[in-house]
């Protein structure tokens, strides 16, 4: 299987952590907060959290505490679409492929629900064939993007498809909530909205660059569910962080490394560039001294989080559209996405030039 195209989309509505911090100190629901909640807030949002910018759909931030059932999942069924749809387009354009051409459609999101899901809307905007095969992949959290990929490959190795597109779309801002709980918190701090694309296919596309996808796992620790998971509270989606999150995901991810290059028979000095989700500065730090890796080698992801947040399960896409723009070295590269579960996902590809 190779990856023949790659879109992104985000909202244009760009808010700096301070702007966050201002509209949020002036807001009715910060008074509602204890003591310790604010201070926490306000080291997250004025602090050097990785995270300077995000891109909202909210037309002004004072949106944001519109907190009720109603108000969030209108948000997610007017934008979610739309965001989905334009990344898809821009993957298609970057494939040089037609709308004809796509045989199946995969979309993954966990921050809204619609039925019929994304996959309906999404076909309808882009004028998708009526016999296209969709799926809507729901539940997976940040790491959906690299199950969706395994579903595409399984597609293509049975002969029912001959390209397949790939969306994963999140608009955390429909599920954002505020109480004293630290991890929710956090979460309202860190997230973004956005969608990205992939175009997949059994053969690269000509006069790109090549990136085939050779071997894929996962770890799943159901044990560790609880550390990471979306609850309900009021009718609304409710963000679970634990603090230990960093280090599982660190743990996680060392061990289907190794486990992975093992059955490739890879040495890792083989392994030229990182893809990587980051979740959060302090994630990013734990994978960095749990896979032993420089500064540099995680710059993509550090610049993903920087720009625009912690965007679910398209981070990794953006991560990923962005070492393809850069000069990371031709090889093989390992892309790793993880989150609620707990769940854990990586994939060896092997980038080069036609």
């Amino acid at each position: 299987m190779f990856i023949v195209g790659l879109g992104v989309a985000v909202p244009p509505q760009r808010y700096t952590q301070q702007e966050c911090w201002e509209t949020l100190r002036q807001s009715g629901e910060f008074g509602r907060l204890a003591v310790r909640s604010r201070a926490l807030l306000r080291k997250v949002l004025t602090g050097n959290n990785g995270v300077a910018t995000r891109h909202l759909v909210l037309q002004r931030l004072g949106e944001a505490f519109e907190l009720n059932p109603d108000a969030l999942q209108a948000r997610f069924a007017e934008h979610a679409p739309a965001l989905a749809a334009e990344a898809a387009r821009n993957a298609l354009e970057g494939a040089g492929c037609a709308v004809g051409e796509i045989d199946a459609i995969l979309v993954s999101t966990c921050t809204g629900y619609l039925c019929p899901g994304l996959t309906s809307y999404v076909s309808e905007r882009l004028g998708l064939r009526p016999e296209v095969l969709a799926l809507d992949l729901v539940g997976q959290g940040c790491g959906a993007a690299l199950p969706s990929l395994r579903t595409a490959e399984a597609i293509l190795a049975a002969g029912r498809a001959r390209t397949v597109l790939s969306v994963c779309v999140e608009v955390c801002s429909a599920a954002f909530f505020l109480d004293d709980d630290p991890g929710v918190l956090i979460s309202a701090c860190l997230f973004g909205d956005g969608a990205a694309a992939v175009v997949l296919a059994n053969r690269p596309s000509p006069n790109r660059r090549r990136v085939e996808w050779k071997l894929a796992s996962s770890h799943l620790a159901p044990d560790k569910r609880e550390a990471l998971r979306f609850g309900h509270k009021n009718g609304m989606l409710r963000n679970v962080l634990l603090p230990e999150v960093p280090q599982i995901a660190g743990d996680a991810a060392a061990r289907l490394l190794e486990r992975s290059l093992a059955d490739a028979g890879v040495p890792r000095e083989r392994v030229t560039g990182w893809i990587l989700h980051t979740g959060g500065r302090d994630v990013l730090l734990e994978l960095r001294d749990r896979l032993g890796l420089e500064e540099a080698d995680v710059r993509h992801s550090a610049a993903v989080l920087r720009e625009f947040g912690n965007l679910s399960s398209p981070s990794v896409y953006f991560v990923l559209e962005r070492a393809l723009r850069d000069s990371v070295p031709d090889g093989l590269w390992w892309i790793s996405s993880f989150g609620a579960g707990f769940s854990c996902h990586g994939a060896l590809l092997e980038v080069g030039r036609m």
